[in-house]
């Protein structure tokens, strides 16, 4: 029974992905919904049938009140067969009509509505340029993945637990008093319009209130998440105070958030106190008046006290439900601010696969400072030969970066153009471009996964055979063979911890030239790829460089100007642009920024913040 109501909705199942999300509310929320159109309607309609049940059963008290008057005799002759019936659908309809709803809510919609938020906001997410992610705090993304789901599905639970079932039971309450005495209906009607100017004073403030608050949590969260990610860095400059401090200020305001929040529910509660007391003296003390004047049986003098009491005991339960409603949907609207915002960087509609050839890379006129008007690159052309080694290097700031992102597509173009084999890559599928190529950065973070897992990011249906000749190749086979983690488990099954912390910055390098040269692209971009190596390990793993390299073309950037004196070619950059192009001896011979480089050198490394 169970998993046939949990799986009335497949919460994976196909959808159109949108770059632009809807942004306003309510058409996010529908889009969400589409799935759940059927079986929210059913909820609707089973919350619609236990309101008027409910109200049902207040009615038939007050009738058994009347009709309880004559004998006994005489009552189960005349409405034996009647209660009998009652007896039966409150034993086994009520509950059955009770338990579809309960199945359907609890079953069917909550577990799967806030799965699918969460997975298509992630999905979503993940489809975000690099340039998306550096300007906001992981954490706090990561929190408002976590947050918005459960709270969408808290709206979604209040509109068919408390919204629909209230509604429907304010209607079937008038009903019944229009049955009883219409004239009743006057003090639940003047009770009702206050009612709903409390809720009005309550909405218009709860939802803006609650957005701030939830704006505030995330902000703890993006904080103290950075505090844990760089906590190498606290203990080393002894900053445990600073970072308190630090996340103190949000988590402060956090404080003064909800306490404005929580006013707004004090004065809601104190109110509703004072409009349940004219609910129950108007409603109840009229029906005794009218009995007193012979114009109402006992009976609806005890249908009218029962109701009133029940609206007594649920106001307080709805206006809640009303307000957490409201809560959840500025939780909602500020989750919105991540996962609904548009995709700044897409495939164009008509975008191809790469078919690479040769390899070779191009730039024209490529120009890029990330909306600043300075730092990139500026008018930048440049053409990379089919398996040409190039060398980059340049001053801090010269455009060396930027030239691997735009070519990596991490960025768009600002002007300009970027072709491999004659293809623009700004009309290829990303996928197809990154697949073609392998790179080794100088922030060489790993998964917080096994040491296998990470290999194997770089081909996934690599064999074991394949991964391990390729950690042979990286240097990393036997230190790999050495590693436990606290479960117990060893080498290549080993987790190397959040960003591979728990490995030396080397064997960070060894593990990611390894994947590299696993993933086997024929186009390879060196960022400082050895920069956290010793000189031994260095020794051999440029042996297994060079050995990559072959046949592929390559583009290193180094600071170590040793690594890439052997380079077929080799780009000086600065401010933006080429000023100078050689090979080594070439450039040595000129006697320009490249020669005073290597004569500034200590060590073999480029000084990046060297002036002429």
């Amino acid at each position: 029974m169970f998993r046939f109501f949990e799986n009335l909705v497949d919460p994976y199942c196909a959808y159109t992905q949108e770059d632009r999300p809807p942004t306003r509310l309510w058409p996010f929320l529908r889009a969400y919904a589409r799935p759940f159109r059927r079986v929210f309607i059913w909820a609707g309609l089973l919350s619609v049938a236990v309101a008027a049940i409910e109200v049902w059963l207040i009615y038939y008290m007050g009738r058994v009140v009347d009709i309880l008057g004559g004998t006994p005799a005489q009552v189960w002759a005349d409405h034996g067969l009647e209660l009998l019936l009652v007896v039966g659908f409150i034993l086994f309809l009520r509950p059955l009509i009770q338990l579809l709803d309960v199945l359907f809510l609890n079953n069917a919609i909550l577990p799967n509505f806030g799965t699918m938020i969460r997975w298509r906001a992630h999905k979503h997410v993940l489809r975000q340029s690099v340039g998306w992610f550096e300007n906001d705090f992981a954490g706090r993304i990561a929190n408002r993945i976590m947050q918005t789901p459960p709270a969408a599905g808290e709206v979604v639970f209040q509109v068919f637990d408390a919204i629909s079932f209230s509604i429907a039971y304010f209607i079937g309450a008038g009903v019944l008093l229009i049955t009883a005495d219409a004239r009743l209906l006057v003090p639940l009607l003047g009770w009702l319009v206050l009612y709903g100017v409390l809720i009005g004073w309550t909405v218009r403030r709860v939802g803006p209130a609650s957005k701030a608050a939830s704006d505030a949590r995330s902000a703890i969260t993006g904080r103290v998440v950075d505090s844990y990610s760089n906590i190498h860095s606290v203990k080393m400059f002894a900053h445990d105070d600073r970072e308190l401090n630090y996340a103190k200020d949000a988590i402060e305001e956090s404080r003064r958030t909800f306490q404005a929040e929580m006013r707004i529910f004090t004065i809601m509660d104190a109110t509703l106190v004072m409009l349940n007391g004219l609910l129950i003296v108007g409603v109840v003390g009229w029906a005794i008046w009218l009995w007193m004047q012979g114009q109402a049986s006992v009976g609806v003098v005890a249908a009218t006290t029962a109701l009133t009491l029940r609206l007594n005991a649920m106001t307080g339960w709805i206006m809640w439900a009303l307000t957490t409603f409201f809560r959840q949907l500025g939780v909602v609207a500020e989750g919105m601010e991540t996962i609904a915002q548009p995709l700044d960087l897409v495939d164009a509609p008509d975008a191809r696969e790469l078919v690479l050839t040769k390899g070779e890379i191009e730039l024209r006129g490529v120009s890029h400072h990330y909306g600043r008007g300075a730092g990139g690159l500026d008018s930048l052309d440049l053409t990379i030969r089919p398996g040409e080694k190039v060398g980059l290097i340049g001053r801090s700031g010269a455009g060396k970066s930027s030239l691997v992102k735009l070519l990596l597509r991490f960025y768009d173009v600002e002007s300009g153009q970027i072709l491999i084999d004659g293809q623009d890559i700004s009309k290829l599928t990303q996928d197809s471009l990154r697949s073609q190529i392998g790179m080794v950065q100088q922030d060489s973070a790993l998964m917080h996964r096994s040491v296998r897992d990470n290999l194997l990011y770089g081909r996934p249906e690599a064999s074991e055979d394949e991964m391990i000749a390729a950690a042979k190749q990286a240097e990393a086979h036997e230190f790999i063979l050495d590693l436990a983690d606290p479960q117990g488990r060893r080498g290549y099954d080993a987790h190397v911890g959040e960003r591979g912390v728990k490995l030396s910055g080397g064997q960070r390098q060894r593990v990611t030239l390894a994947r590299v040269i696993l993933k086997d692209a024929p186009i390879l971009l060196l960022d400082e790829a050895t920069s956290a190596l010793d000189s031994e390990v260095e020794a051999a793993i440029q042996k297994t460089l060079y050995g990559m390299m072959q046949g592929k073309t390559v583009i290193a950037i180094a600071h170590r100007l040793s690594t890439i004196a052997e380079m077929d070619r080799i780009l000086v950059m600065d401010r933006g642009r080429i000023v100078e192009q050689g090979s080594h001896a070439d450039l040595l011979a000129k006697g320009g920024l490249y020669a005073r480089f290597w004569a500034r050198q200590s060590g073999g490394f480029l000084n990046p913040e060297a002036v002429e």
